[in-house]
């Protein structure tokens, strides 16, 4: 029988690889998206798309109304962990209340048989190396907060109504159709715009800080195929890159990879988690320990699309609440 599978924020990056695995495993697939991040460009061919945000309960409840919805992949976030500092009250409404009107429609309406949600490592916070899943979260940003608020909700609505669930927590990916425009995030697309642009590429602080980077492969699809896992069903999983590097290694492989020697712009510090990668043992064993790609190859993949893309604009983000403790290079934008 073929299932249903509601895919939220399936216009942006890894919303829409997971939608084009579902589409090419056989299943039907609803994207919602409010293109606030994403483009309708990127909502692969045979999904259904509907614009909107997670945020319109309304609309969400009259998604489930309209027809059975096997599956819910929650991806629809803003992910910026740095930024989340400063815009506290959007950051909780679109990645708390968002997630929680999913989660009420899919315990009323009574299909769902899994509710696949995107979390992240940001919820470990710092000290803990390599994170893994036992470890007790302490999330040191709102964004991080917010994950592990609906990561708990979760947990509560499974014990208080049955929805089963399965939570991944990822961890800097990288690959095509990133939006490589956005100045606060994917610090990965960020270089090869700077690149593009003629620009040094921006560091804050030493550069000494370090990253597992994760290519959207590694992560897209075992998060699509995740629903066919008996044994994932209420389980969390670390998923992504293995291998830490600094930015100061990455400034030199993006370059590469770019085939440029790029200029370096160091910027004062900010406030974030120094060293952040995570253990995959526990998705290893109940997924397989499927070859991932490394850092070379993907970013020579993300290289020739945004090289065929070209440079993007950087955007601004217009509502931003709080300017205290900014970084000056983003203070200066608002």
């Amino acid at each position: 029988m073929t299932t249903t599978s509601l895919v939220t924020g399936g216009a942006g990056f890894i919303g829409s690889h997971v939608a084009a695995t579902l589409l090419a495993d056989g299943h039907e697939v609803v994207v919602l998206d409010d293109l606030s991040g994403g483009v309708r460009e990127n909502v692969p061919d045979g999904a259904r798309f509907v614009e909107g945000s997670v945020c319109d309960h309304d609309l969400v409840n009259r998604l489930f109304a309209q027809g059975r919805i096997d599956h819910v992949f929650h991806l629809a976030a803003y992910a910026a962990e740095g930024l989340s500092h400063f815009i506290r009250r959007f950051n909780y409404t679109n990645n708390v209340i968002g997630s929680v009107n999913l989660i009420n429609a899919s315990v009323t309406s009574g299909s769902v048989r899994r509710f696949v949600f995107t979390s992240s490592i940001a919820v470990y916070g710092a000290g803990q190396l390599p994170m893994r899943e036992d470890m007790i979260p302490a999330p040191e940003d709102p964004y991080g907060i917010a994950k592990y608020a609906v990561e708990q909700d979760l947990r509560a609505s499974h014990e208080m109504f049955g929805l089963p669930y399965v939570i991944f927590r990822p961890h800097n990916v990288y690959g095509e159709r990133q939006n490589i425009g956005d100045r606060y995030r994917n610090v990965i697309g960020i270089f090869m715009n700077q690149i593009m642009r003629g620009e040094p590429l921006t560091v804050f602080g030493d550069g000494e800080q370090s990253r597992a980077f994760s290519y959207i492969d590694d992560v897209a699809i075992p998060i699509a195929r995740s629903i066919s896992v008996p044994e994932a069903v209420n389980e969390t999983f670390n998923i992504g890159g293995d291998h830490p590097y600094t930015l100061n290694e990455l400034v030199g492989a993006v370059g590469r990879a770019m085939g440029v020697t790029p200029e370096v712009q160091h910027l004062p510090a900010r406030n974030e988690v120094v060293h952040a990668y995570s253990s995959h043992e526990k998705a290893r064993k109940v997924f397989g320990d499927r070859e991932h790609v490394g850092l070379a190859e993907g970013l020579a993949r993300m290289a020739a699309w945004a090289s065929a893309r070209g440079p993007q604009e950087p955007t601004r983000f217009e509502g931003v609440e709080v300017v205290e403790n900014m970084p000056p290079s983003w203070r200066e934008l608002v």
